[in-house]
């Protein structure tokens, strides 16, 4: 199994962040604006240390090959309270969301590496248990949190990241061990 390693997001990746969002299964999942102004407004806050969200790139033999970030749900309170009608979200709790950027690196184990990675990083930043939703249709992250050992707690009607798709989610859970 390759290893990844995660180093602190900066500036400086937001040129290959936006390469990675234009990349066509990414940018299914994730919709989000590409443009270095729009990555800014995202991500510049927490780079600053204004925001909680880690944000990492995910390195394999020294090639940035993807992006983690995890947060706590306390930070999150508008999106812990979407979730509540479908799951309980315990004080402690923290979510993550990741990205492969390039094709390539899919299907290789890589998703595997950097999600045990992230969840590393976020036990290591106090994380009681960790609580992902996914879309219902994006069965390759469903199996790459089973297979990480996240177990499904159950349905979710949650605001897609991509308006064309429906409401319908999943949401996985993993305790710390």
């Amino acid at each position: 199994m390759p290893e990844v390693v995660l180093r602190a997001m900066t500036r400086d990746d937001f040129a290959l962040m936006g390469e990675w969002l234009r990349e066509p299964l990414v940018e299914l999942w994730w919709h989000d604006d590409p443009s270095p102004e729009a990555l800014e407004q995202q991500y510049g806050a927490d780079l600053d240390g204004r925001g909680h969200t880690r944000l990492t790139i995910a390195l394999l033999e020294g090639e940035p090959v993807g992006f983690v970030q995890w947060y706590a749900f306390a930070d999150e309170p508008a999106y812990a309270a979407e979730l509540t009608p479908a799951v309980a979200v315990a004080p402690g709790a923290f979510s993550l969301d990741y990205l492969i950027g390039s094709p390539a690196h899919r299907g290789r184990g890589v998703g595997s590496a950097m999600l045990r990675a992230a969840c590393a990083g976020a036990w290591a930043d106090g994380a009681t248990e960790l609580v992902v939703p996914v879309h219902a249709e994006n069965l390759r992250s469903q199996r790459l949190l089973e297979r990480s050992g996240f177990t499904q707690a159950g349905p979710a009607d949650l605001e897609p990241d991509n308006p064309t798709m429906s409401r319908e989610h999943l949401v996985y859970r993993l305790s710390r061990p």
